[in-house]
């Protein structure tokens, strides 16, 4: 049996590229810096930032807690669609377009 890592056991949403990310994360209505913290505020804190955002808005929550780039998303599934994007050094933006 092979070696298994952490990406093995993470269900990451969709990952986008370094171009997409950094034009996307400039065009951010919202921005939120998570790093240091883990879950479930970075739940909380994306739930409540998405209903105080307009249909098509964009929130992003920096953090360097890979379980929140699964489970933010699936908090806020019926709310948003969601991208990541991985820095390859630990850091993680997950991208929130609210429906």
């Amino acid at each position: 049996m092979a070696d298994a890592n952490w990406e093995d056991v993470v269900d990451l949403p969709d990952e986008l590229d370094d171009e997409t990310a950094q034009d996307l994360y400039d065009r951010a209505d919202e921005v939120q810096d998570m790093t240091g913290e883990v879950c479930p505020y970075p739940q909380v804190e994306a739930k409540k930032a998405i209903q105080s955002l307009e249909a098509g808005d964009l929130l992003v929550q920096e953090t360097d807690h890979v379980p929140s780039t699964e489970n933010v998303p699936k908090a806020v599934e019926d709310l948003a669609e969601a991208n990541v994007w991985k820095s390859g050094d630990g850091r993680y933006q997950i991208f929130l377009r609210k429906r």
